[in-house]
Formats: structure tokens, C-alpha cells, sequence
């Protein structure tokens, strides 16, 4: 199993790094983000394809075509700055929908969706709401949620501090999640939810905060100017504490979206999102973390917690 975890794990590094490298080097001047885009296009694909398998095996089957259209649609709309962009404008910093305004528009879009889609199909009474309640979730949970990946590589005007806030969420919630397996793997004796998760301990989520906080430390105060030549020209003891502090924000929200993944997975009766990645599991079992995260990551850097001073 560690074999197989290790070899996926590997080959999704590779490709991650190969889009990242492509987009941070905004071949041919490309507007911030574009590199980006076939990658995520692909996730959000996948990711509800498997929430759609996990609703099926709970006897809850929204309109496949209206869900996967609305979880496009939020993440086409996040996408638009970038295509406006891509005209040869430049996308105007006062646009009273900014970053995130499109995403809530097309979410509020795809539940109308949802609502036509059953109208369509509608024979008798009984399961309407919870179809589309449930199609709502998926366009949230993949959907919106994936926006804000988005959101934190266009949050700045300088399109480096954007690859810096989003690799920040990268690095932090994945260092926080190893160090978790394997020193819950080592030490871990006391389950934290056994319903959920039967492999999580408290040891575990206790090595998983202490790695989150050391990764975020490390990452600002030497990997950022190494490999990016940015950063604070003198670092302060409220710097280490605001980086500590944004490591364990991070972490306790990457534990979080891990349970809700595990909550919907058992509700499910399935142990895994769906086979795509030998020793990981699914598309989902990747991104689970990294989806709830994304919301207080961005927060943060909004509020200037962490980022260019």
C-alpha cells in the first residue's frame, strides 16, 4: 500500500509541478493563471464524477448533466478574469464582481439549473428538493470551494505573490497530512473519530498540527526568498507567530475537510471516492483537504495575516 501511495503520490507531484512551473514562467506573457486552467478543468471533472458516484450509492441521484454543467459553470466563472485577460484587457481592479463575484453568480445560476433539470424529468413527488439539495452540494463542495484555489493565484496583482499563496496552501496542507500518517502510523493509539475515520489518531492529528506549523515556518522565512527572491527584508518575532499561526489554521482546516470527505464516504458505505489513484484512492481522497483549506488560506491572505507587506 505505502508503495503504491508513494508512486501516485510521485506522479501527481510531477504533473502539479510541471503546471506550475508553465504557469509562474507566463510563457509568451500569458495573463496569470492560464497554465492552470486545463489541470483544474480536468479536477473539477473528476472530483464530480466521484460526489456523484458517493450520492448514487446512498440512493440520491440528482440530473448528471445539470451538476456537472453547474460545477463547470462556478469554476468557468472564477476563470473569467483570466479569459478577459486573455482578450488583451486588463481586468479592472474596481469590477464591482472582483474575484470571487463570478463563482457566486454562476453558483446561484446552477441551482436554477438544478430546479429546471428536475422540472424536466419530474413524474411524481417525493424526491425533488432532495435531488436538488443534494445537486447544490456537489456545486458547492467541488465547485466553489475550487474557486478559491483560483482566487488565492489571482489574489495579488504581482502574479508571483499569487504562486506563492497558493503553493503556501499546497505545501502546508500536504506536509501537515504526511506528518500526520506517519507519526499517527508510529505513535498513534487513541482513535480521534473511529466512525470516520478508523486510521486517525490523536498522536496523529497532534504531529500533523506540529508539521503544518514547521512547513509554514520554513516556507516563508527560507523557501519563498530562495526560490522566489521575495519575502520580508528583516523577519519579526510577530512574522514567525502570524506563520505559525496561518500553519495551524490550515491544518485544523485540512483535518476538517479529510473527516467531511471520510463522513461522506461512510454515510456512502464506500471506502474510497473511486479507484483513479492506486494506494490514494480518488480525486476527491486528494483534493479533500486542500478544498476546505482553501477557505481560511484565502482569508488570511486577504486580511494580510501573511503575504507582501
Amino acid at each position: 500500500m505505502l508503495r503504491w501511495r508513494l508512486l501516485s503520490a510521485s506522479i501527481i507531484i510531477s504533473l502539479l509541478l510541471g503546471f506550475i512551473f508553465l504557469d509562474y514562467h507566463r510563457l509568451g506573457d500569458t495573463p496569470t493563471g492560464l497554465w492552470m486552467i486545463p489541470l483544474l478543468l480536468v479536477v473539477t471533472t473528476l472530483a464530480t464524477s466521484e460526489a456523484l458516484t458517493l450520492l448514487k450509492s446512498g440512493n440520491l441521484e440528482p440530473v448528471p448533466w445539470a451538476v456537472y454543467g453547474g460545477t463547470l459553470m462556478v469554476v468557468m466563472g472564477s476563470l473569467l478574469p483570466i479569459f478577459y485577460e486573455l482578450s488583451g484587457s486588463v481586468y479592472p481592479p474596481d469590477c464591482p464582481f472582483g474575484q470571487l463575484g463570478w463563482a457566486t453568480i454562476m453558483t446561484g445560476t446552477a441551482l436554477i439549473v438544478l430546479f429546471v433539470s428536475e422540472m424536466l424529468r419530474y413524474e411524481e413527488p417525493g424526491r425533488v428538493i432532495m435531488h436538488v439539495a443534494t445537486g447544490l452540494l456537489v456545486v458547492v463542495y467541488v465547485g466553489v470551494l475550487l474557486s478559491f484555489l483560483v482566487a488565492l493565484r489571482r489574489f495579488h496583482p504581482d502574479h508571483h505573490w499569487g504562486m506563492i499563496a497558493l503553493i503556501s496552501l499546497v505545501v502546508i496542507v500536504k506536509v501537515s497530512d504526511s506528518g500526520a500518517y506517519f507519526v499517527g502510523r508510529s505513535l498513534g493509539r487513541r482513535k480521534l473519530a473511529p466512525r470516520l475515520s478508523p486510521k486517525k489518531t490523536i498522536a496523529g492529528a497532534v504531529g500533523g498540527l506540529v508539521f503544518g506549523s514547521l512547513a509554514s515556518v520554513v516556507y516563508f522565512c527560507w523557501l519563498v526568498p530562495w526560490i522566489f527572491g521575495m519575502g520580508a527584508d528583516s523577519v519579526t518575532a510577530a512574522d514567525w507567530c502570524c506563520w505559525v499561526f496561518y500553519g495551524l489554521i490550515l491544518t485544523l482546516a485540512g483535518m476538517v475537510g479529510d473527516l467531511a470527505e471520510s463522513l461522506w464516504k461512510r454515510d456512502a458505505q464506500q471506502k474510497d471516492s473511486s479507484g483513479w489513484l492506486p494506494g490514494l484512492g480518488g480525486v476527491l481522497d486528494i483534493l479533500d483537504s486542500l478544498l476546505v483549506a482553501a477557505v481560511p488560506a484565502y482569508l488570511c491572505w486577504a486580511l494580510g495575516l501573511v503575504g507582501p507587506v
